[in-house]
């Protein structure tokens, strides 16, 4: 009941919190044969890893990967695949006047109105530190959807209000920049709104696009698990994620049906992708187009109203080590929940086709 899995035939759990001693993943339903090795996963960690630029926390953790378990001479068992991460540079004692106060944007007030308490160092299970085990897992949904031609990779869409243009560009070969936006203009004013944040105290946020290629019609089901549902769900369940858009999603509210629709062609295609190659639920065959709104970084050291657990008003200001931004991050974890989505989807479709 506590909501800590992801996932059907592919089933990924996760634990650990902030300031506690490891996170991890213990990953079922990955197929025996399949050649795994830690700098495997690490690539896709890599992208995530704080401390890396002036546009992230300045929290230094090395996030290498331990398999622990389900895979043996560098190949997996089919056995559950479990992985550590230890927290090596938490600072508690950053948080420790904080600790009957409700930070504004937090998890604070709504996990003390479930749980009766909770972990103040960090915002423990809630902070954004869980989702070290959520890339790791995709890591490894990554491997599996490879050989089927399926590929997922995402790119920063907007940062403070300043929108990037993708025409022309190939989002692969953002990934290892900074902000990770194709386009080196919009990527540049973006840099210096970040920056301007940062000296105020304040943060900003942003939009993340993520692209599925070689995704095959007929995945997804019909009505309640929709594979559009799932996906939006997926990304939704990343805490600083406040929207999702289909294909051109929002914009489809102001066209004519007749220029929303995408008309099928010869060749089992069509001649445009508004719906964002999902329709009525199912894939398309199309390539599979997300955005997420990401809200500004809450952590800000700027004075802001808040109470305390009394009940009493006070002024707070959030020191530590926080991202001014945490869109460039954010993009490996919307590309993990993309992958587990889809691997989960693509072994439900596999087990049908084998039954029938």
């Amino acid at each position: 009941m506590s909501s800590n899995s992801f996932g059907n035939l592919f089933k990924v759990t996760t634990f650990g919190e902030s300031h506690g001693g490891n996170l991890g993943a213990v990953v079922d339903g990955v197929p025996a044969g399949l050649r795994l090795t830690e700098e495997m996963i690490d690539r896709d960690l890599s992208l995530r890893r704080p401390g890396k630029s002036a546009f992230s926390t300045a929290r230094q953790e090395a996030d290498k990967v331990a398999i622990v378990s389900g895979v043996f001479e560098q190949t997996t068992l089919g056995t559950p695949v479990a992985m550590l991460f230890e927290n090596r540079d938490a600072r508690s004692d950053d948080y420790d006047r904080l600790k009957d106060l409700f930070r504004p944007g937090h998890a604070d007030w709504t996990y003390e109105q479930k749980y009766g308490r909770r972990d103040w160092r960090g915002g423990g299970r809630a902070s954004g530190r869980e989702t070290v085990a959520r890339v790791a897992a995709g890591a490894i949904a990554r491997e599996i959807l490879a050989p089927e031609g399926i590929a997922v990779v995402g790119a920063t869409r907007e940062i403070a209000g300043i929108r990037a243009d993708f025409a022309d560009h190939d989002l692969n070969l953002c990934r290892e920049t900074p902000l990770r936006c194709p386009d080196a203009a919009a990527a540049t004013k973006m840099e210096q709104a970040i920056l301007q944040a940062k000296a105020a105290g304040d943060s900003v946020g942003g939009v993340v696009e993520v692209r599925a290629t070689g995704v095959p019609a007929g995945l997804g089901e019909p009505v309640f698990d929709k594979l559009d549902a799932r996906l939006a769900g997926a990304l939704m369940s990343i805490g600083a994620v406040k929207g999702v858009e289909v294909g051109d999603g929002f914009g489809l509210a102001r066209l004519m049906g007749s220029e929303s629709n995408d008309p099928l062609i010869p060749g089992e295609r069509f001649s445009s992708n508004r719906a964002g190659g999902i329709l009525g639920g199912i894939s398309s065959g199309e390539e599979i187009v997300l955005r997420c709104a990401v809200k500004p970084t809450p952590s800000i050291q700027k004075e802001q109203t808040t109470v305390d657990r009394r009940g009493n008003p006070t002024q707070i200001q959030v020191k530590g080590r926080h991202d001014p931004c945490i869109v460039p991050r954010l993009i490996a974890v919307a590309e993990a929940m993309v992958l587990l989505t889809l691997v989960d989807a693509l072994l439900l479709q596999r087990a049908r086709s084998d039954f029938f």
